[in-house]
């Protein structure tokens, strides 16, 4: 029995050679098949476009493919709160048209025959990203969805946005509906200059209606004080952010950025320190 016992022994231990041999072997080959896959993780994080402004002197900061279109989602909503606040007087009433109760996408949940004042639809245009908010206050200006996208094109191009072509006034995807990091940052930079628009961005809470702003940036970051974020299938995460250190006004753009926030802070960081 000894005897038995001692060669079932003996085996075991010639088998450890072999168990520690394969248990290396999947470490490496774990370590391997990671490698790649860290990569791809931080390919996936970079931005399909990039670019940050100096408000001031209108200087390019940073620039990554900044004259690519590609679409911008809700950020579209910049521009529309840019021309309404323009053209428009903040206490006008508006009446809710039927286009806007079926707009789609995220909203305040306007009904057909409300009337709201231009100012709380613009609150709920740039915290809650209403679509039908931008509706409302489109054919209000206008008297139609297209009229006002027609309008908001003459508006980019004045702005020296080239590369721009917008079909709606919210971002929902559409075709021929795009920008550049670089028309866009120039768009944001001249909204940021009107005092309401800048009120409006930066307002972290609507109390009348218990709103809080989507954008994250202005919970968490230094000198936070807009702008716009924006998501859809097509253009994937955008977010247009502005902050203002020492008197120096920065707005960055990152368009199909699937880390918005942290690549947002990196390069607003990078530009204060220029």
């Amino acid at each position: 029995m000894n005897t038995f016992r001692k060669k079932v022994r003996a085996a075991k231990l010639r088998q450890i050679p072999y168990v520690t041999l394969a248990f290396v072997l999947f470490l490496l080959t774990g370590c391997i098949a990671i490698r790649p896959a860290i990569r791809t993780a931080y390919a996936a994080a970079e931005s399909s476009a990039e670019c940050v402004i100096e408000v001031s002197s209108r200087r390019f900061l940073h620039e990554k493919d900044a004259d690519t279109q590609l679409p911008m989602a809700s950020t579209t909503k910049i521009l529309t709160a840019l021309i309404i606040l323009e053209d428009c007087d903040l206490n006008e009433l508006v009446t809710i048209p039927q286009e806007a109760e079926r707009a789609g996408g995220s909203s305040v949940y306007l009904r057909k025959g409300e009337t709201h004042t231009v100012n709380e639809l613009l609150y709920g245009l740039m915290l809650r990203s209403g679509n039908d908010c931008a509706v409302s206050l489109a054919v209000h200006r206008s008297g139609s969805v297209k009229q006002f996208s027609a309008l908001m094109n003459i508006w980019a191009a004045q702005l020296g946005a080239e590369h721009s072509s917008f079909r709606n006034p919210h971002g929902l995807p559409e075709e021929n509906h795009g920008t550049t990091a670089r028309d866009l940052a120039l768009i944001s930079a001249a909204a940021m200059e009107n005092k309401t628009f800048r009120e409006i961005v930066s307002c972290k809470f609507y109390p009348p209606e218990g709103w809080r702003n989507k954008n994250k940036l202005l919970f968490d970051y230094e000198g936070a004080c807009g702008v716009k974020t924006g998501f859809t299938q097509k253009a994937g995460r955008c977010l247009v952010a502005a902050a203002e250190r020492k008197g120096r006004l920065i707005v960055s753009v990152v368009l199909n950025s699937p880390m918005m926030y942290e690549r947002t802070k990196e390069l607003l960081d990078r530009a204060f320190s220029q």
